[in-house]
């Protein structure tokens, strides 16, 4: 019972989302110290080609402004970093979360804007694929 208590709070504390037939979709990141204007993710899981996007968010885990993106690929994507564009500040909340490459009119652009379909956020089973840290 202590090794499935001890793996389910690992699968929630990394923001894994997965549904019967997909593959498992998920971001795993750390707290961590951005002083040098990079956050990063140890590993993405995602379905397609796509975004890694960095919103701002606060106790109530709602995607705020965006202050940073990167490229990921299909399949699993190993030390993502994307470069903040604007000062974030130690105890500063970031979502980590998966965008799709679907819908814009430039492949490979990220065009998304907070509340846009172009670019999107992906969900699975209707809940984001994302996780969110804290900036030390």
């Amino acid at each position: 019972m202590k090794l499935f208590t001890t793996t389910a709070a690992l699968f929630l504390s990394t923001g894994v989302a997965f549904a019967a037939g997909d593959m498992m979709q998920g971001v795993t990141a750390s707290n961590q110290d951005v002083a040098n204007g990079i956050v990063s993710a140890e590993k993405i899981s995602a379905a397609q080609n796509g975004w890694m996007v960095v919103h701002r968010t606060n106790a109530e885990m709602k995607p705020g402004p965006v202050v940073g993106y990167a490229p990921i690929r299909e399949g699993e994507t190993m030390d993502v970093a994307a470069i903040l564009t604007e000062p974030v500040k130690s105890g500063d909340m970031l979502m980590l979360m998966v965008h799709g490459e679907d819908g814009g009119n430039i492949v490979g652009n990220f065009e998304y804007t907070l509340g846009a379909k172009e670019d999107g956020p992906v969900k699975v089973d209707g809940k984001l694929v994302m996780t969110v840290i804290t900036v030390e």
